[in-house]
């Protein structure tokens, strides 16, 4: 078998771990829910459940793959004690992964359709009814969605397939570097708009009085499901990464850096969104709205609207982008390490096979439409998405947290020896209990209000 692939530098390690959790999400999610339960308010209440629920399970993924130098899959076989079963989660971990290629790369087909449109200048006349009528004739079809979907996915593969060094790893960087000054650039011109303060108060300033509106348990559970949720944690991707990494460094600082710069984009895209809704009397409305409907409006209004809206979706073509890449390489790894393929067979046999996977999702907002699952006004994306964002991500992260917490599983004595090697913040052991026994509460409490709110409104 050939030598196991690293990554070539610390930085391409945070970046490419970084670009797996910020995406869409950060985006189109996080800024809302900000704005609707007080602004700064809930941020604060954000940022601490992000430390005390989302760190401490994203060093334990990184421990596992670190630890072991394999994918989720091996990394719980070969820590597991002997004789358990842990491993069996391996599978439903990568499943989950193609589960969440099924829809995310439906989405980022989209924004390089709207990239495309918006440099032709396709966008720039739209008011609030031709911009939703756009976005619904996209989605009414089904042969443009698939052939803007194909595209996403081969740009993903051919970059995987250039190795994990000079493809995926390059990529990440080039791709995460063009982000971020894209979204200075954007949120700069977004601040300067006249009119544009009264979104920034909207967004930064803490007002209670709105979160107590919302309630205060809606605010610190939004809170607690976004921190939980933004880290693409539970399925293997942070497994993957912490495989390839030295020990030098040790993982508590790491996974710290690489919050800080997953929560800074999503604080980022606020000051992109607020100002400029507000600038132009525009409801920063929620979900795909919101990138699809709302901002191209708000680009049709702005002057040099061309060329911002062409920079926004190019953005968020980015953003999206990384985390395709990431995920493609969780599943070639995982089809490298079980099964001794090459990465060019990983390639070539997931790449078709992804493509076909894709088309329930195309055809959920056309031929199938009359299939709502989760009723009303659902339909084959908001399914995948829910068996991703409510069953296998939260059950994923419970297992990961016991495992490393019990003698049941690898033990805590051995996560803190993992997490703690090398240069840096160590992981504070005096959080065992709190691990052991609060924060698995904590994750069956996100899990079960996950389908609370989905199978009571049937």
């Amino acid at each position: 078998m050939a030598e196991r692939e690293t990554l070539a530098s610390r930085l391409g390690f945070i970046l490419l771990s970084a670009g797996c959790a910020i995406g869409l999400g950060n985006v189109w999610r996080f800024p809302y829910i900000t704005g609707a339960y007080g602004g700064a308010a809930f941020v604060l209440i954000y940022l601490i459940f992000l430390v005390i629920i989302g760190m401490p399970v994203m060093v334990m993924e990184f421990s596992l793959g670190r630890a072991s130098g394999k994918n989720i899959s091996l990394a719980l076989r070969t820590l597991e004690p002997k004789g358990t079963k842990w491993h069996l989660y391996g599978p439903i971990a990568i499943a989950g992964n193609y589960l969440l290629m099924m829809f995310y790369t439906c989405i980022t087909g989209w924004l390089i359709y709207y990239f495309f449109a918006s440099l032709q200048g396709r966008l720039s006349n739209l008011d609030a009814d031709s911009s939703a009528a756009f976005f619904s004739a996209l989605q009414s079809e089904p042969m443009t969605m698939f052939i803007w979907t194909a595209v996403s996915i081969i740009i993903a593969f051919l970059i995987c397939l250039g190795g994990l060094q000079k493809g995926v790893e390059k990529a990440s960087k080039i791709m995460m570097i063009c982000l971020i000054v894209l979204m200075v650039v954007l949120a700069l011109n977004s601040i300067l708009l006249p009119g544009g303060s009264e979104g920034l108060k909207f967004y930064l300033v803490p007002d209670f009085g709105r979160a107590m509106e919302a309630g205060l348990s809606e605010v610190i559970f939004a809170a607690m499901s976004q921190a939980f949720f933004t880290l693409s944690i539970g399925m293997g991707g942070m497994t993957i990464f912490g495989s390839y990494i030295g020990k030098d460094q040790s993982l508590t600082g790491e996974s710290a850096r690489i919050i800080a710069l997953d929560t800074s984009v999503a604080l980022m895209a606020g000051l992109i969104i607020f100002p400029a809704c507000f600038a132009y009397g525009v409801n920063p409305g929620s979900g795909p709205g919101l990138l699809f409907v709302t901002l191209p409006n708000v680009f049709a209004k702005m002057s040099g609207g061309r060329i911002w809206g062409s920079l926004f979706f190019l953005f968020m073509t980015f953003a999206a982008m990384t985390t395709l890449i990431a995920v493609f390489e969780n599943i070639i790894a995982y089809w490298m390490d079980n099964h001794g393929w090459s990465r060019k067979k990983a390639v070539a046999v997931n790449m078709p096979l992804i493509i076909v996977l894709a088309i329930p999702c195309i055809l959920g907002f056309n031929l199938l439409s009359s299939f709502q699952p989760l009723g009303a006004g659902t339909g084959v994306l908001d399914l995948e998405d829910f068996l991703i964002s409510s069953t296998i991500m939260p059950l994923g992260s419970l297992l990961f947290v016991i495992f490393c917490s019990h003698r049941c599983g690898w033990g805590w004595k051995n996560f803190i020896k993992e997490a703690d090697e090398g240069k840096g913040v160590k992981f504070p052991s005096w959080l065992r209990v709190y691990v052991r026994w609060i924060l698995p509460i904590v994750i069956i409490a996100i899990f079960a209000k996950g389908y609370w709110d989905i199978f009571s409104k049937l």
